[in-house]
């Protein structure tokens, strides 16, 4: 009877410690990774360039597996800081911020770092409040390259015309400052017309078409972003002028890039945005982890003619 009662005590203090050794090993398992959560806060998707920007963020959270919320402002600097007001109820772990007006903008940084999100701008810049960093393109580099480009497309002579962007941008102010620094050099050519299309095509058809009434003589255009090039492209392929104007755009969007194939267009500066929307996600993932980030982050920019075209790599 002791011996039975001796085997007994034995197999229930041994399943007791496998029980115990069961449990300590729940107790210490590796709990589940947080997923990260980013906002996205975008001026407008009602322009190829903006879109492009989302789908290369997309792809790269995507690939991340992150969690991404986009917002479109519609151009609408009232509607972006609204925007963030609702982005920072959902709690991100990180908020990028693409501005319709530099600005305006500044209010919802603020109200970033008021909430003690980690923000930081992409493609254009704030006026106010604190970020981390700022990714984009050098945008006087960018007008001055197209400056050059046209100059040497008109032999250092002509009348040009210039479009502009959204002057509350640095973007579009950087651009036309690169642009006229460029044209300085060159006294032979005269900038006739000079006019605001805020980076939008419709608009931009209406401008150069008033200018094409008004100027019987037109050599060369630079328009400060490829929709608004595809714009004046429009009016000028009405007006029956298209093949004595030599039109300049930047960003590289595939219309653009088809306009140059076809003979329309002279040159776009490749600014890809792409690109730029997976380098957001990136330095986000940076940010998450603890690293360093540079303060600021100037991506490159190309000149596309006919004779690189073809091989221009825009995205993935």
């Amino acid at each position: 009877m002791k011996r039975k009662l001796a085997a007994l005590l034995v197999t229930v203090l041994t399943l007791s410690l496998v029980l115990v050794g069961c449990g300590a090993k729940t107790d210490n398992a590796t709990p589940p990774t947080k997923k990260i959560k980013i906002g996205l806060s975008m001026n407008t998707l009602n322009n190829p360039f903006f879109v492009a920007v989302k789908e290369g963020a997309e792809a790269e959270a995507k690939a991340a597996g992150i969690e991404l919320i986009v917002t479109d402002a519609q151009n609408n600097p009232a509607q972006q800081i609204a925007d963030v007001e609702n982005l920072i109820q959902q709690k991100p772990d990180i908020l990028i911020i693409d501005p319709a007006d530099s600005d305006a903008i500044a209010e919802g940084v603020k109200k970033i770092n008021t909430a003690k999100i980690p923000v930081f701008t992409i493609d254009r810049q704030t006026n106010g409040g604190e970020v981390l960093t700022h990714i984009g393109f050098d945008a006087i580099k960018s007008g001055t390259i197209a400056g050059e480009a046209l100059a040497k497309a008109l032999n250092g002579k002509g009348n040009v015309v210039e479009i502009q962007g959204i002057m509350g941008t640095n973007v579009a102010r950087d651009r036309s400052k690169g642009f006229n620094l460029a044209m300085a050099k060159y006294p032979d050519i005269k900038i006739i017309a000079k006019q605001t299309a805020n980076f939008d095509r419709g608009q931009a058809l209406n401008v150069m078409e008033n200018i094409l009434q008004a100027n019987p003589v037109i050599d060369g255009v630079y328009a400060a972003n490829d929709e608004m090039a595809m714009g004046a492209l429009a009016a000028m392929d009405a007006s029956g002028r298209t093949a004595k104007i030599k039109l300049i755009g930047c960003d590289a969007i595939d219309p653009a890039l088809a306009a140059i194939k076809a003979g329309k267009m002279a040159a776009t500066i490749a600014e890809p945005p792409f690109f730029l929307g997976k380098e957001a996600i990136k330095t986000a993932m940076k940010i998450s982890k603890g690293e360093a980030i540079e303060k600021s982050v100037i991506l490159g920019s190309t000149l596309v003619t006919k004779d690189n075209v073809e091989t221009v790599k825009t995205r993935d």
